[in-house]
């Protein structure tokens, strides 16, 4: 019931704005929209046309604006910015945090940049031109430069005073990293520990010297593996004289996740870079088009095999009603291995159990599924055509194939792996089109071979 009751309350919040909006009522419009949670916010201010937007600048702060900004996609926020008046915009970038800001920026052309940071507050402009300059990807790129620090020297007292002073603008406070007098990270205490301290104590004596860090250059797949294993709410990031350049919080990395899975997601799909939304016609067809023509000539391989072996075809016709299932159970058995092994890649399972232990017990489970489909198969075909060579034949086929293609699907993304190559990048249709290939040769291969009992 109380769900219900919040339901509704949440539609007549919508007709409400929707209604100071056509009033053009600014009162009205705040006292309902800002009493909403920003994802809400955010999910209304989507469904407006551009006009009803550009209202909307006009009746929120730069600062009230940030926090509708920060959930959108980034593909999404490149647009929304356009429609900004740019002064208005350069003050929300003042407003996000640098990280948000940069990626954001990131998007954005370089005479729009360097609008913006024209704009902008100086400060607040000096420290997204510094994390632009790191390469997209990496840590340095997606930390953050507002946090909390203390001097090792610091009592606890001063370590407190300084906190709430600077705790207003840092991202998050529950890890306060220690400094030394040249800025090198030397320890970590988190707010339960400066609390419960005694005031007169040093921070020296109650920090943790053992600090996980992450080095500006680290890519950030790995990063999120990192903060996945050891549960961290902050990673700090440091230069190679190990001095604190910023920290990555957890609402980062879970945006790095997202942008990972889906990028995989793409590539296990044979489409090259995609974006989730907002892709024209022709956007998609650039996208998409390049692994369609590589996919194509493959295919004119596959053509091109089964015209070598015409003559087998002519003697025995029947075998072309078994070509599809055999290059589709092929193609979907090197696409399932293919799928776990590049799932066990970025979770780091496939490292630790090993290159070749991996492949073994990959050639097992082929073996195993292949002997079982092949024998289905073949009994199959005994009782649907009595000929037990012909059912040989495809069962035989059938366990060959799925064994290699089993092998296929775990063993490119491995080397691919071993090579600095993204292994996602042996996509779903490219391994099986690889596996029609192979399949067609061991098919007709042994029904040649064996051509005398079937005929």
């Amino acid at each position: 019931m109380e769900m219900q009751n919040n339901s509704m309350e949440y539609q007549n919040s919508i007709k409400n704005i929707y209604s100071a909006l056509a009033e053009d009522s600014i009162d009205q419009f705040r006292s309902e929209f800002l009493e909403l949670h920003p994802y809400d916010q955010t999910s209304i201010f989507k469904e407006l046309s551009e006009d009803a937007r550009t209202q909307i600048y006009t009746y929120l702060s730069p600062e009230e604006m940030a926090e509708i900004i920060e959930n959108f996609d980034l593909v999404e926020v490149g647009i929304i910015m356009t429609e900004m008046n740019p002064t208005y915009a350069a003050h929300v970038f003042d407003e996000l945090p640098t990280d948000d800001a940069v990626d954001i920026m990131n998007k954005l052309d370089h005479e729009q940049i360097a609008s913006y940071l024209t704009l902008m507050d100086k400060d607040e402009a000096k420290e997204i031109k510094d994390l632009l300059h790191y390469e997209e990807k990496t840590a340095g790129s997606i930390m953050t430069t507002e946090y909390v620090v203390v001097n090792q020297k610091m009592t606890i007292r001063e370590a407190m005073n300084h906190l709430r002073h600077k705790a207003p603008d840092a991202e998050t406070i529950y890890y306060v990293f220690v400094i030394d007098d040249l800025r090198r990270l030397v320890g970590v205490i988190s707010l339960r520990d400066l609390i419960v301290s005694e005031e007169e104590w040093v921070v020296s004596d109650i920090m943790s010297e053992h600090v996980v860090y992450a080095s500006v250059g680290d890519d950030q797949e790995l990063i999120a593996k990192l903060m996945r294993d050891y549960d961290f709410l902050a990673l700090p990031v440091v230069d190679f004289k190990n001095r604190l350049l910023g920290i990555i919080t957890v609402d980062d990395i879970l945006d790095v996740m997202d942008e990972e899975a889906s990028d995989d997601y793409s590539k296990l799909a044979g489409v090259s870079d995609m974006d989730r939304n907002n892709l024209s016609a022709i956007d998609a067809v650039k996208k998409r088009l390049p692994w369609l023509i590589i996919l194509l000539f493959l295919g004119m391989i596959t053509a091109s095999l089964i015209g070598q072996f015409e003559s087998t075809l002519e003697q025995v016709a029947i075998l072309a009603v078994f070509i599809p299932l055999i290059a589709g159970m092929a193609g979907n058995t090197g696409t399932q291995a293919l799928a776990v092994t590049v799932r066990s890649i970025a979770t780091g399972d496939a490292l630790s159990e090993g290159f070749l232990k991996r492949l073994k017990r990959e050639l097992f489970t082929g073996f195993i599924t292949g002997l079982i489909c092949g024998a289905t198969i073949v009994l199959i075909i005994l009782v649907w055509k009595q000929d037990i060579f012909l059912g040989l034949v495809v069962g035989f086929s059938i366990m060959i194939s799925l064994i290699i293609a089993t092998i296929a699907g775990a063993f490119l993304p491995l080397l691919m792996h071993k090579l600095n190559i993204d292994p996602a990048v042996a996509s779903g249709p490219f391994i099986t089109t690889i596996n029609d290939i192979i399949s067609i040769i061991i098919y007709f291969g042994t029904a040649t071979m064996f051509m005398e009992y079937l005929t």
